[in-house]
């Protein structure tokens, strides 16, 4: 949606809070969603990080919205999606008086504690991203799985070609992407590595993902045991790269290995087979959901490592077959989990609760 020449807030439908700085697999879905979703309404970002076509707002300029309402709506939609976007969007309803609709997507598939139960019975509608994050939910709950930007992320015409500009070892990359940490299953992946990069010399290794202050210990000792085998020119940790280079790093490599021992989703499965990449994947966040065994990739169990290293070899000893399933992983993502589709699911949560309010306006008129 083009913007006017000069953006007018009170005309805001929908607000997509993003109130942290860090790149996260939920900053990831918001600046995603927004511009699919700007298709549909008008919607604004709050906080942090920038979509194209979808103006930011800050918190005051929200706060001084006041009573309004856009036109022909009873209320805007406030889309939270962590904690802290709860509880601003309960303080700027109740305290500051705004019309608003309070959605909340959990992707967690836990338990929640006491207090984000209590901060998700206030909320207007619930939104889960698979089923399994919903079977933790006491509350009535949509389930809405994600989409993945399919123009930003998307394969290349030459995927040998873009793995040579690397400057990188081999002919092949295989990478893993995320947070470097136990729950990510990175460890899982290194151990693999160190049994098949001797046996596959035409591979490369790849860690893309930042080692917060608490996992620095978890990443050293990966890295020692990577120097200890001598194989520290051949599984390279590159570290928390900037937004828009993490979208070619999935074109140049061919198998994506997504080890988890616990997820809230998985988004990076998405991205990975929109960009063409065969997919290795354990049976955790929505990946049961996304990947079609034998075809797009294979499923393993959790924390299985001997079943993780053989999936992962049945395709680094047959190139032509991960290449095979990354062109069906993509014709999957355009099919099912383009990002259009996750806006229109979302929307019509939003159009319900309108309609929902609208009509009881009406009853009690």
């Amino acid at each position: 949606m083009s913007l006017p020449a000069r953006f007018e807030p009170r005309l805001v439908e929908v607000l997509h809070p993003n109130l942290h700085h860090r790149y996260s697999g939920v900053t990831t879905t918001i600046l995603s969603l927004a511009p699919a979703m700007a298709h549909l309404t008008r919607v604004a970002l709050v906080g942090s990080g920038e979509a194209k076509g979808v103006p930011t707002l800050r918190l005051r300029e929200v706060a001084r919205l006041g009573g309004s309402r856009p036109a022909g709506r009873p209320f805007r939609m406030r889309h939270a999606r962590r904690n802290d976007e709860m509880i601003a969007g309960l303080l700027l309803k109740h305290v500051f008086g705004l019309k608003l609709g309070l959605i909340f997507t959990s992707a967690a598939q836990r338990h929640h504690t006491a207090f984000t139960n209590f901060l998700m019975r206030r909320m207007d509608a619930l939104i889960a991203p698979s089923p399994e994050a919903a079977s933790y939910l006491s509350l009535p709950v949509t389930v809405v799985l994600h989409g993945v930007d399919i123009e930003r992320y998307r394969p290349t015409p030459d995927r040998a070609a873009a793995w040579k500009e690397t400057g990188l070892p081999g002919r092949y990359g295989i990478g893993v992407f995320g947070r470097i940490r136990r729950q990510k299953g990175t460890d899982l992946f290194i151990e693999a590595m160190l049994k098949l990069l001797p046996r596959y010399p035409d591979f490369t290794a790849v860690v893309i993902g930042l080692a917060a202050e608490m996992d620095r210990a978890f990443e050293a000792a990966l890295k020692s045991k990577v120097a200890a085998a001598g194989l520290a020119s051949r599984i390279i940790f590159l570290g928390e790269l900037p937004p828009d280079e993490v979208p070619l790093w999935f074109r140049r490599l061919s198998i994506f290995v997504g080890p988890q021992r616990n997820e809230g989703f998985g988004l990076t499965t998405l991205e990975a087979m929109a960009s063409e990449m065969a997919v290795v994947a354990t049976r955790a966040g929505a990946a049961p959901h996304i990947v079609a065994e034998g075809e797009t990739g294979f499923l393993v169990p959790i924390e299985d490592a001997g079943a993780l290293t053989d999936r992962i070899e049945q395709l680094m000893k047959d190139p032509p077959r991960a290449e095979a399933m990354g062109k069906a992983g993509r014709k999957r993502i355009e099919a099912h989990f383009n990002i259009e589709r996750e806006a229109r699911e979302i929307f019509a949560v939003y159009e319900r609760l309108w309609a929902s309010a609208r009509s009881s306006s009406v009853k009690t008129a």
